[in-house]
């Protein structure tokens, strides 16, 4: 039955939604616009017939697809990386006892609360004196394992994964990665479809630390090439909205794909369950 509580809980979710979908809607319109539109008062809140023509800019300006495929290339090795490692050291931490084991996890909760800037720096002399600078060694290895991960894989296996069941497994003479790589994965699957877009979305927006560690243009990933857009003086930000929206694109169909097997993972785990 339709109540006034749940007319004001759809108003207040409706108002949400459209308020959640108004800056992509704002970014493609702009992108179909021309610079002087995007300063025009009152701003026009419907497409314009540009688009095209500034995606042609864009592609004439930097090398688009180098940079998309370099970009596709670091955050798809990252993300593989993360899950890998990630996963095996959340596995552990949940549910095997080994000295230090407490004060390890201190010290990985400890690492997420410095700001990442501050490793910048002694980052970059590492990688320096690796020779790695400019390569995209530089920015895969640094980021193959991180601390959220751990930690998000490791709350989720303390939960999700019966001690009884990996005891049932070491009755049937498992070994400790035939039981990660049969026992804990497949279970730890919907954790695992966030982690990758979490990681992803984070490697493929990641700015500052290949801003400062890539120097050959062939290496650039989107994000450093699209800030070569920005003018000393001037900005054609028409084009660099269009660049902008194509940059995003793969993030969104990335976003539908994950959570869509992200729900079915939920589902059929608790029709198991």
């Amino acid at each position: 039955m339709f109540t006034r509580k749940s007319f004001v809980l759809y108003l207040g979710l409706t108002i949400g939604l459209l308020l959640s979908i108004f800056p992509f809607y704002w970014l493609v319109v702009m992108a179909t616009r021309t610079t002087s539109d995007i300063y025009s008062y009152p701003p026009k809140l419907w497409f314009g017939p540009h688009l095209f023509d500034n995606i042609s800019r864009v592609m004439a300006s930097i090398d688009f697809f180098g940079a998309f495929l370099n970009t596709l290339f670091v955050a798809s090795a990252c993300t593989i990386l993360v899950l890998f490692f990630d996963s095996l050291a959340g596995f552990t931490f949940a549910k095997f006892d080994f000295p230090g084991r407490k004060w390890l996890f201190i010290v990985l909760l400890a690492t997420m609360m410095a700001p990442a800037q501050l490793s910048l720096v002694p980052s970059f002399v590492i990688m320096a004196t690796f020779g790695w600078v400019g390569t995209f060694k530089a920015l895969i290895i640094p980021g193959m394992v991180n601390a959220f991960g751990i930690f998000w894989i490791r709350q989720y296996a303390q939960e999700s994964i019966p001690s009884e069941l990996l005891d049932a497994g070491k009755i049937d003479g498992c070994g400790f990665f035939r039981l990660y790589w049969n026992v804990a994965l497949p279970i730890l699957r919907p954790a695992l479809s966030f982690l990758a877009a979490f990681t992803f979305i984070g490697v493929w927006n990641d700015y500052l630390w290949p801003l400062i560690i890539l120097n050959d243009e062939s290496k650039f990933t989107l994000q450093v090439a699209l800030a070569s857009l920005n003018g000393i003086y001037t900005t054609d930000y028409a084009m660099v909205i269009a660049g902008t929206l194509l940059a995003v694109i793969p993030l969104i169909v990335l976003f539908l794909f994950v959570s869509k097997q992200f729900i079915s993972d939920i589902a059929a785990g608790a029709i198991k369950s």
